[in-house]
């Protein structure tokens, strides 16, 4: 079983590239199971608020309901790629706190590091993707091009700082071939 998550701000490319992980991936006869593109939407939809007003509570629903999904792909799957691993809740909640000029509560920031630590610690694979301000915003996301690239600044400082294991993506490597590169490296660590 090979756990792949992608991680980074809204409209950098996370969806484009895991689809073409995805198709290279079954091409090699591999069963693919993907969890849910966002648990923000669900959490949106319980009345938890979101994006620049997200809260603790909120940020610890989406990562144990990522996980939950992650859990379930397991049962039928060789590779379960995972859209938004457990840093992008905990990044937002941060950069919702910074844009709003709030200072967060360490007790509450550290309970949420180890649940982020302890889920990425699953990871057989962490992509980030790198925000290219010159990429315009995909249909219905957020428009606060600022709230976006504080998200980034805090997606890559929790990668450096908590020092998960992960590979940097940017735009230019998605038309370089990396989908398939990573797919022939991925399925040669499966068959193995």
């Amino acid at each position: 079983m090979t756990r792949i998550a992608f991680t980074g701000t809204h409209s950098t490319g996370k969806t484009t590239l895991i689809n073409r992980i995805e198709m290279e991936l079954r091409a090699t006869g591999l069963r693919v199971a993907r969890t849910p593109a966002s648990f923000a939407a669900k959490a949106a939809e319980l009345g938890f608020p979101k994006l620049q007003k997200q809260t603790p509570e909120c940020t610890e629903w989406i990562i144990s309901a990522s996980a939950a999904a992650i859990a379930e792909a397991t049962l039928n799957a060789d590779v379960v790629l995972i859209d938004r691993s457990a840093v992008d809740p905990l990044a937002y909640y941060l950069a919702a706190l910074e844009r709003a000029s709030q200072s967060p509560d360490q007790a509450t920031v550290d309970r949420l590091v180890r649940l982020v630590q302890a889920h990425a610690a699953t990871y057989d694979h962490l992509i980030a993707t790198v925000l290219d301000p010159t990429i315009p915003l995909g249909n219905h996301r957020d428009r606060d091009l600022d709230y976006r690239e504080a998200v980034d600044r805090s997606v890559h400082s929790l990668l450096t700082n908590l020092d998960l294991r992960h590979q940097r993506v940017t735009s230019t490597d998605y038309q370089g071939g990396i989908a398939y590169a990573l797919a022939q490296q991925i399925s040669g660590k499966v068959a193995s």
